[in-house]
């Protein structure tokens, strides 16, 4: 869908698809119609859409098109990518794109707003899940192992941050950036939710954007709704090491951060669970989860303290099969 209007890309999938899943169907639900078709020769993936763009991506290339005419604008080789990873940033204007490169845990980044490829060895292993923040300048990444989330600049390439979900491997299967840049949710199979700070490693503010500075003895309020002097992402007890040992001497588990506020939802650690998150628009400190199961959570967290997130609402849509 693109965005909340009434545009949507349809593929045929399932058992009995009702389209072919060669083909991308760009449908008007205003008009009840199809208003564009795209055709390939293997099967699609994956599709991202902008108000500019169309993305379609296949095992071995991603095609983008000019959304008004559907003319074909570029393509890109990338290694296999049976599970269609690709991000297309919100911003029509910057028009930045990352997907997998010609490599195993490789990452390219193509800002086709200022003509440039960066190329990104994000990590080790095969990449599992990309996110770009709303302007395309962050850059996320998470391999297959699901330990470790990193976050990169897209323009220059340069690491920024370090993230651990944790010690035990997972399939990370969503992240999110905050429309500010001050946190990042990931989501994982093992029914958790992760919210990190990226206040000290993301804010890119320019200085004449920056607000005036507090009366004295006021405390400097940050977006987000975080005191400036509130706690960062906890770290290893022993990350002291970091500042008195060459880095390649000291091992990623302890230079890592972990996550600031968390979030199990209930009877996860029974099953392993498909979720997709994302922060709500009216509440910087509010998140919504929506599971395979049919439920959804709208939860919130301490901007200040952190720890465990709170339960704000909670739906179910689906009844489970015994109940039905």
């Amino acid at each position: 869908m693109l965005f909340r209007c009434n545009i949507l890309a349809l593929v045929g999938g399932g058992r009995k698809p009702r389209y072919p899943t060669n083909k991308v169907m760009i449908w008007d639900d205003h008009q009840n119609r199809c208003i564009g078709e795209l055709s390939f020769r293997s099967e699609v993936k994956a599709v991202r859409m902008s108000r500019e763009r169309v993305v379609v991506v296949l095992e071995y290339r991603i095609y983008v098109y000019n959304f008004s005419d559907l003319n074909l604008l570029h393509t890109i080789e990338t290694i296999s990518n049976p599970h269609g990873l690709c991000a297309l940033c919100a911003d029509s204007q910057a028009c930045v794109i990352a997907c997998c490169g010609l490599q195993k845990g490789h990452v390219r980044a193509e800002l086709f707003d200022i003509t440039r490829t960066t190329l990104i060895s994000a990590h080790e292993a095969a990449l599992s899940c990309i996110a770009l923040n709303t302007d395309g300048t962050r850059l996320a990444t998470a391999s297959e192992r699901g330990t470790l989330v990193r976050v990169w600049d897209t323009r220059s390439g340069q690491r920024l941050m370090e993230l651990r979900r944790g010690a035990e491997p997972a399939v990370i299967q969503c992240m999110c950036f905050h429309a500010d840049n001050s946190w990042l949710l990931v989501g994982s199979d093992h029914g958790t939710i992760h919210v990190f700070k990226l206040m000290d490693g993301e804010m890119d503010k320019a200085p004449e954007l920056m607000p005036p500075p507090a009366a004295a003895g006021a405390p400097t309020v940050v977006p987000g709704g975080a005191a400036a002097d509130s706690p960062d992402n906890p770290r290893s007890s022993l990350s002291f090491l970091g500042s008195l040992l060459p880095k390649s001497l000291v091992p990623t588990y302890i230079q890592s951060q972990w996550s600031f506020a968390q979030f199990r939802l209930p009877g996860s650690e029974k099953a392993l669970t498909r979720t997709i998150c994302a922060f709500a628009p009216e509440n910087t400190n509010s998140f919504l989860v929506v599971s395979a199961d049919g439920t959804f959570y709208k939860c919130g967290f301490d901007p200040v303290r952190g720890g465990e997130c709170y339960r704000e609402d909670w739906q179910r849509f689906l009844l489970p099969d015994d109940e039905e």
